[in-house]
């Protein structure tokens, strides 16, 4: 993950924050949650597979995005491509302070 901005928001209680996340060829993410952030992922090069609990596992390409509400359990991430990395601009409002992604507790 590639830190590109981080803003207070109302005196602190909230952040906006935004970050590059790169996915090498095959790679895949840990499931977990990112707290009381809202999420808004755009994919910026590649094919990204993403599910949420409750939710279609469903295929992103280059150009299309998704939101995710707080409190969201993200289930699959991961690079469609064994050969091509994958990129993803995320954007997240959190509470202040908040770590932005929570791995499950194994």
């Amino acid at each position: 993950m590639t830190p590109l901005a981080a803003y207070d928001l109302m005196d602190g209680a909230k952040r906006f924050s935004a970050v590059e996340v790169t996915f090498l060829p095959g790679a895949r993410a840990a499931p977990h949650r990112h707290g009381s952030a809202f999420l808004y992922a755009y994919v910026l090069e590649g094919e990204v597979r993403s599910q949420l609990e409750g939710e279609p596992l469903r295929t992103y390409r280059a150009g299309q995005s998704w939101i995710e509400r707080p409190g969201a359990h993200h289930l699959v991430t991961e690079n469609t491509s064994a050969t091509r990395p994958a990129r993803v601009l995320v954007t997240f409002v959190s509470q202040g302070g908040e770590p932005l992604k929570v791995p499950d507790v194994r």
